[in-house]
């Protein structure tokens, strides 16, 4: 599971078997988790961050989509 960037405490990653899911991010801090869809940065589920967190969360991966998307496309070309 790559990392991407680490910002405030937060650990932004994917994992690298996910059966053909979009290009979407990751992001775990304190035991909760949330995901992010890369398309839209719209958010695909939430595992106990609150709703000021992800509204946080959800500026840093629009402001970081370029990168998390060109991770993303890097490690799907090393696959194959």
């Amino acid at each position: 599971m790559p990392t991407i960037l680490k910002w405030k405490g937060y650990r932004f990653f994917f994992f690298s078997n996910e059966k053909k899911e979009p290009p979407h991010v990751h992001v775990a801090k304190d035991g909760c988790e949330a995901k992010f869809w890369l398309k839209d940065c719209s958010l695909a589920y939430n595992d106990d961050f609150a709703h000021n967190e992800l509204n946080k969360l959800e500026k840093v991966v629009i402001k970081n989509k370029d990168l998390f998307l060109e991770k993303w496309n890097e490690y799907e070309k090393r696959k194959y």
